[in-house]
């Protein structure tokens, strides 16, 4: 329990951390896109409203993937975790088409932003800001390996490089190529849907049950054979179960085994599958070698 608690705490201050970034980011690029009138500023500072909700989600509801077990979610509750995130994705992705909107409407009706060193300013802000945020994610997000976590840092990461493509635009502006600015906002955004898309894709294969890569399943049977009792495996499925992998297999042993040490086999090779990277939990049926499946032989009827 007080690794869980840990783990929990951990989780909410990493989630916390970013909350208290995106919000910092808002305020600064905000204020200085509005007072210059800069779209590629407010454009990257409107990504990180859609940041700091995704942030928030994280903090508030993706906690509930350390709670145990209960009588309404006898599984537990990982598969919250990439819900948080799926939201995270989808939000992101909404955002980013209404930033291209306006970027094209910004080159249609060209409305330059005032040339100030502020506006690079507030960018440097954003990059360092962002950085430390994404930094410190991945930091504490090595022991947990939480998509949630993953998801926020992988989002910190692209808010650098799109206040580089934002800083671009500022600079035409300083030389004299305010057109740079709207081109700047459409990079921007398009490389927010893209992050969002690939965000809720990846989370939507572990709320749906997707099954295992077949590398991961030949890792797992070669676990299984492994064992010296073990002399055949079939009906083998491997499905994520949130954000963690469910092995499911008929594992054949010698049918004159006694009874005691089929029971025992039976633990080992489920603390065996356990113990591979990914998965959560695994059940084992045992078969008697040689007599083939019930479903697998011809009607005799």
């Amino acid at each position: 329990m007080a690794e869980v608690a840990d783990a929990r705490r951990r989780f909410s201050m990493a989630a916390a951390a970013n909350v208290v970034g995106n919000a910092a980011k808002i305020v600064v690029e905000g204020a200085v896109g509005l007072a210059f009138g800069s779209v590629a500023l407010l454009a990257d500072a409107a990504h990180s409203v859609a940041d700091l909700v995704g942030s928030l989600v994280v903090l508030v509801w993706g906690r509930s993937s350390f709670e145990a077990p209960d009588d309404t979610h006898p599984h537990g509750h990982t598969r919250i975790e990439p819900l948080t995130a799926l939201f995270v994705g989808a939000v992101l992705a909404l955002l980013g088409l209404s930033l291209l909107y306006e970027s094209v409407q910004g080159l249609l009706v060209l409305d330059p932003p005032e040339a100030s060193p502020l506006l690079l300013a507030a960018l440097a802000f954003a990059i360092v800001d962002m950085y430390l945020v994404y930094r410190y994610t991945e930091y504490v997000n090595v022991d947990l390996e939480s998509t949630a976590l993953e998801a926020l840092a992988t989002d910190c990461l692209n808010d650098i490089y799109t206040s580089i493509a934002a800083a671009v635009g500022i600079v035409g502006v300083l030389l004299n190529q305010p057109l740079l600015d709207p081109i700047a906002g459409g990079l921007v955004s398009v490389l927010v849907v893209y992050q969002g898309v690939e965000i809720a894709r990846e989370n939507v294969d572990y709320l749906t049950g997707a099954a295992a890569s077949p590398q991961k399943r030949a890792e797992i049977t070669r676990t299984l054979y492994d064992h010296p009792e073990v002399v055949g495996v079939h009906d083998l499925t491997v499905f994520y179960d949130g954000t963690v992998l469910e092995v499911e297999v008929h594992v054949e042993v010698d049918g004159e085994m006694p009874f005691r040490r089929a029971h025992d086999v039976e633990s080992a090779l489920v603390s065996r599958l356990r113990s591979v990277e990914s998965v959560g939990d695994a059940h084992v049926h045992l078969d008697p070698s040689g007599i083939g499946e019930w479903k697998d032989r011809p009607d005799e009827h």
